[in-house]
Order: structure tokens, then C-alpha cells, then sequence
């Protein structure tokens, strides 16, 4: 007699759900994705809008380093399982050719998510996967999982699951954390969550913030605790995003949450030393305004300048004018909550899952996704990590499936 082939219940279909629902599927399962929201991978969607960074092309030693220092062993084992050459073959296979921005980061041609999603929910089709939306898991009852859904509740026992459930930002795209009490009466711990990849308090100028807020700082180099990045920044009404500030975001939190405040360093010409500025600025203005003279010399736009006096009257001696440009001061005395956050920090803790993402309290249950407690920039490092955990998590139920 012929054996039917296991089930296993994906919960969460963003992207580490959908991957472990394909790997699953290519190995002979039965697998069938429940989703609490009426479409499926929303918040891949969204960060799409602006260009969809899947992943970076920097070698592996700085691409790691772009992790929490306490995750870093975990994540080097999921990109050994699935590295970021091996998301680009994938992308490739879905029929989405890729290129290599200029920054080194990697997008789609398309650009956008939707391309790729059709493309992949064609691909799990075939596969047989099950996909039920407005399928809310709720719990375990007497070892069975429990779901409510537009029929009322349904109570389902798979033969092992797969939780990608998310983190804590963006609740109204599905990632609102209501999954933590069930995981921690399941005997797993659960870290608070916190921001990642969020905007920080400045107290600008009600001049400043009225006429530039919203107003980018491209190529600035910004320094927090020894580490120094180049990218952009944003300036906000409440004070200063974007992704340089995300990529800072893990220390410029800690150090906010537990000083009150904390200094950040803007280099607003980081491809000119002090020295060589210095002389620029030492050229005679003729009759131009302090202002225009940095415009052409300094090559500064009116934010940038704008941002320079925020700081004070602006030094006369061309020498200090350099320095005040070349080390902008910023007090940050504030962190945005998860509302406004890309993503978050916190989740089901690494030590509560084995080396294949099962729940040490639970087996044959796995986790996947932002819902473990790790944190990278974005850039393409936060989806980078999230399919691999997917990849991961899919080879470790196969594995305990087998076994058994």
C-alpha cells in the first residue's frame, strides 16, 4: 500500500513562509500555507514599492557584519544554506532577471515585488501547495493547532509545522507579534520587540523643520560609536530616517534607550579631507554670500546648509568651516516606535531553536523569519536572511519528518 505523504501547515506566507512552503513541496510534502490576511506576502509587497532590494553583492565577511553581533553564527549557517547567489538563481529561475545597483545592492529588473510573487505563487501551484488566506492560527489546543477563519474555527493536526508568522511593525500589513503568548505557553522564550530600521527624535528649528523636512541628505558618511557608513539620510519633521540612520539604527537605539540621548556625526563631504576643503573654501568669494560660496565651492545644497547652521553662526575661518562641515553634530534624544519601523528586533529567542530552527519546547515545530529574535539593515540584508531561515526551517521538518 502506498503511503500518503506528510502534511505539513506553513503559518505565515511572507517570504520565509513561502519558501519553506516551496522547498517543502519539492520534496514530495503535503503542504498547505495558512494566511490571517485576505492576500498573502503584503510587507514584500510594500517594500517593493521602492525598488525591491533582495540582496547585496559585497563579499561574505562584511555582508555578516551587517548582522547583530549575537546572531552573526546563527545567519553564517542560513546563508551557507541558502546564499545570496543562491536567491539570485532562484529569482532568475521565477523568470525575473536581476541586476547589481550601484551601491551593490540587487534588485530585479522589474524592480517591483509583484512581477516575482505572481511568478512564485504560479510555481507553488504547481507544486500542489495550499493556500488559505483569512486563516488566523490561534493556538494549540490538546496538541492540534486552532484557527479561526470566515467558517468559524478549524481544528487541524499536521504532521509538523512551519511558523513564519513575522515580527512587530507593520500590524496593518499582518505583523503584529498576537502569536507571542501562544509561543511563550508553548515554553518558548520571547524577547520584547523593539524598533529596527527606524527614524530617531532631533530637536530641529521649527525654520528648519518647516522648510526641509522630507528634504534627502545624499552622500553623507554618518558615525555612531566607531562605526561609520556612507548612504543617505532624510530629513523628518520629527528629525532624521533613511538608510543611513538604518544601517546605524541597533546602536544608535541602544544608546538612546539607555542614555536618554546619544550623539550621531554627519560628514556632509566625506569624499573631500579636511585639508582639501579647507583650501576650497579658502579661494576668495568675490561678492558671492556666505551660502553661495559653499554652494559652488563646497558644493552643498540648501539643506546641507541649512543643516550647517543649525549648529550655530557658521565659523568664519575656512579651516573651521571645514571641520564644522566635515563633522556635523546631532543629538538624537528619542527612538520612533515599531509603528513607524521597517522592521523589528526581539522574537522567539535563537536559544529556544536547535541548529534547524525547531522549537526546543516543541518538536516538529519550526520558526522562521523576522519572528526570530535577529536584526539586520536594510539594504538587502533583512530579506537575504529571511528566505534563508525559510530554506532552513523546510530542511529541518524534512529532516525530523524522515527520522520519524
Amino acid at each position: 500500500m502506498t503511503r500518503s505523504p506528510s502534511t505539513v501547515a506553513v503559518i505565515g506566507a511572507g517570504p520565509a513562509g513561502l519558501m519553506a512552503a516551496e522547498r517543502l513541496a519539492q520534496a514530495g510534502l503535503r503542504v498547505i500555507v495558512h494566511e490571517r490576511m485576505p492576500s498573502v506576502a503584503r510587507k514584500l509587497l510594500m517594500a517593493g514599492r521602492g525598488g525591491l532590494n533582495l540582496t547585496h553583492s559585497e563579499p561574505l565577511e562584511p555582508f555578516m557584519n551587517r548582522y547583530d553581533a549575537a546572531a552573526q553564527a546563527r545567519i553564517k549557517g542560513w546563508l551557507e544554506a541558502f546564499s545570496p547567489a543562491d536567491l539570485i538563481e532562484w529569482v532568475e529561475g521565477l523568470g525575473q532577471p536581476t541586476f547589481v545597483g550601484s551601491s551593490g545592492r540587487i534588485f530585479p529588473k522589474a524592480m517591483k515585488a509583484s512581477p516575482l510573487l505572481r511568478a512564485w505563487l504560479a510555481r507553488l501551484e504547481e507544486l500542489g501547495v495550499e493556500v488559505r488566506t483569512r486563516s488566523c492560527w490561534t493556538g494549540w489546543r490538546d496538541g492540534a493547532l486552532t484557527f479561526d477563519t470566515p467558517d468559524g474555527q478549524r481544528i487541524e493536526r499536521p504532521d509538523a509545522v512551519v511558523l513564519a508568522l513575522g515580527g512587530a511593525s507593520w500590524a496593518k500589513l499582518g505583523s503584529d507579534a498576537a502569536w507571542v503568548p501562544a509561543l511563550e505557553q508553548a515554553g518558548a522564550a520571547v524577547a520584547p520587540f523593539r524598533p529596527s530600521n527606524v527614524g530617531f527624535d532631533v530637536a530641529w528649528s521649527s525654520l528648519f523643520r518647516d522648510r526641509f523636512a522630507g528634504t534627502p541628505l545624499k552622500g553623507v558618511a554618518l558615525t555612531h560609536g566607531g562605526g561609520t557608513v556612507r548612504g543617505e539620510a532624510m530629513i523628518a519633521a520629527y528629525g532624521i530616517e533613511g538608510g543611513g540612520i538604518y544601517a546605524l539604527s541597533a546602536g544608535l537605539r541602544e544608546a538612546v534607550e539607555h542614555n536618554g540621548s546619544t550623539a550621531l556625526t554627519l560628514d556632509l563631504r566625506p569624499d573631500l579631507s579636511v585639508e582639501a576643503l579647507t583650501q576650497r573654501l579658502s579661494k576668495p568669494r568675490s561678492k558671492d554670500s556666505l551660502s553661495n560660496g559653499l554652494r559652488k565651492t563646497a558644493r552643498l545644497d540648501a539643506a546641507a546648509i541649512a543643516l550647517l547652521r543649525e549648529g550655530g553662526s557658521l565659523p568664519a575661518e575656512p579651516a573651521e568651516l571645514a571641520a564644522r562641515i566635515k563633522g556635523v553634530a546631532l543629538t538624537l534624544t528619542g527612538v520612533q516606535g515599531l509603528s513607524r519601523a521597517i522592521s523589528s528586533a526581539g522574537g522567539v529567542a535563537l536559544d529556544a531553536v536547535d541548529e534547524r530552527l525547531m522549537l526546543r519546547a516543541r518538536p516538529g515545530v519550526f520558526a522562521a523569519g523576522e519572528m526570530l529574535d535577529w536584526e539586520a539593515p536594510t539594504g538587502g540584508y533583512l530579506l537575504q536572511a529571511a528566505f534563508a531561515s525559510g530554506v532552513v526551517a523546510a530542511e529541518g521538518a524534512r529532516a525530523w519528518l524522515a527520522a520519524r
